[in-house]
């Protein structure tokens, strides 16, 4: 069988190339070049130049044909417009999901299938399996890699069977650690590389600069939002009342989530054959009856961001002793006009960092983003009630199943453990299908949900589906 193995320069797609090698595969290299630009980025002018010379000393060092390739025409059309795409829409995409479906399984596949490739291996932290179903065709299952910190199978969420029918994935089941040593001991070029950062192919970014290239710098109001907001607010009365009214044992709902570290990935381990597809609990904390008694208009009011409406006047004074006049901002008990910030798009859900706004005990995150008024909204520590959402919505068209055989029919229920971004700790979930999309429902709160993510659902380490959020 004839291997093409996606090349990187890394330590990670070194090993696999090894492993095909060492286990019989006839394997070749391929670099791939997605990206020329240098406007934003982090690093020297030439990266790529470096990780292909490693790349270039890794293969010849294996003793496997290494050839180049560039595909940065189709990265610009199939990714990065559209990462420029989401973002003026107020939305966070995840470039490196796109990157995996659009690039590394589909205009590359395609590029190794013309060199006589019958399958295409990458480095990453993933496993395979197939099984034959019961019409005779064989399944594809993608499962979590047995090390934890470093499972990658979020990023393959968007395959299709097709692209997994063709993908090798040989260091899934090997610890990182392991595979550190595996480069060491065969004296591999990038033995001692450090892993790469930021966006896939691009490199880490200064992520204002590089959207600047196509969105403009707009000065607008950050303003910060108070508890007291939420005490009259309807659309959080109307969350509070379904939440409440859905509870199995009858106790108020919690509508806010404490602070959850996610700096290691925590993968399903088979336990009590009680607990439905994986999850913690062996039973919802909700009434299936009652949520299956939500109209889907209740379960589309439940899914949306709350939505601000915060109006400040002005007053004049005199200040000074010459009694000079200024205009101010009346106090207001909803919020204040904490800062300015230059463009509300480069701004997401739950971010912290380039606030530059002091003052408070604790750190301001970001609740919410008016992309027309230019406006951000900000609260003030990890439990602020903007930040926690408990129901999201997959639109119809943004469903999609990697197992299709498993795919839900409209007014079904079922119980899956679920994340909404790469590291973070599986959440047990309700996901439940609608007419107008698949709406999951968290056990806990959830914070910082972040339009234009994808979410992605499992059962224990396999990985059934995904969605744009």
């Amino acid at each position: 069988m004839k291997v093409c193995i996606g090349l990187s320069g890394g330590v990670d797609s070194s090993v696999a190339a090894l492993l095909l090698k060492q286990q019989g595969y006839d394997v070749f290299a391929m670099f791939m070049q997605n990206w020329h630009d240098t406007e934003g980025t982090l690093h020297g002018d030439c990266e790529w130049e470096e990780d292909r010379f490693v790349a270039e000393m890794v293969a010849r060092k294996i003793g496997i044909p290494f050839y180049f390739i560039d595909l940065s025409d189709q990265y610009r059309q199939r990714v990065v417009d559209y990462m420029f795409d989401e973002y003026s829409k107020g939305r966070t995409p995840n470039p490196d999901v796109l990157c995996n479906r659009e690039i590394k399984f589909d205009a590359f596949l395609t590029a190794a299938r013309r060199m006589g490739a019958d399958m295409v291996a990458t480095g990453h932290y993933c496993r395979k399996e197939v099984t034959t179903g019961p019409d005779g065709r064989e399944i594809y299952h993608i499962l979590a890699g047995n090390d934890s910190n470093k499972d990658q199978s979020y990023f393959l969420c968007q395959l299709t069977q097709e692209q997994l029918s063709a993908a090798m994935f040989p260091i899934g089941d090997i610890p990182k650690p392991e595979v550190r040593r595996i480069a060491a001991e065969a004296d591999l070029p990038s033995a001692e590389k450090k892993d790469s950062q930021g966006i896939c192919f691009v490199g880490k970014v200064d992520l204002p600069v590089f959207l600047q290239q196509k969105l403009k710098s707009v000065e607008g109001d950050v303003v910060e939002v108070y508890d007291a907001y939420y005490d009259g607010n309807e659309q959080y009365a109307f969350r509070r009342r379904i939440m409440d009214s859905i509870m199995e044992d009858g106790t108020p709902a919690n509508l806010v989530t404490g602070y959850i570290s996610e700096d290691r990935c925590v993968r399903s381990v088979p336990g009590n054959p009680e607990h439905e597809a994986g999850c913690d609990r062996a039973k919802s904390p909700f009434s299936l009856e009652r949520v299956a008694a939500l109209s889907d208009d209740e379960l589309m009011e439940l899914s949306e961001r709350i939505r601000y409406d915060i109006t400040f006047e002005t007053e004049t004074y005199r200040s000074g002793k010459h009694h000079i006049k200024k205009t101010r901002y009346k106090a207001n008990p909803y919020g204040c006009i904490a800062g300015r910030h230059e463009g509300a798009q480069f701004y997401t859900i739950g971010q912290r960092k380039g606030l530059n706004i002091g003052g408070h005990a604790q750190s301001l995150f970001v609740i919410e983003t008016d992309i027309e008024k230019n406006i951000i909204y900000v609260g003030e520590g990890h439990t602020h009630k903007g930040l926690s959402r408990s129901c999201v919505r997959i639109a119809p068209d943004e469903m999609h199943w990697i197992r299709r055989d498993l795919e839900m029919e409209v007014g079904e229920i079922r119980r899956y453990r679920v994340r909404i971004r790469y590291r973070q700790p599986l959440q047990d979930a309700l996901l439940i299908r609608r007419e107008n999309g698949l709406f999951i429902l968290f056990d806990e709160p959830q914070r910082g949900i972040t339009p234009g993510q994808f979410a992605v659902w499992y059962d224990r380490d396999e990985m059934i589906g995904s969605g744009v959020i």
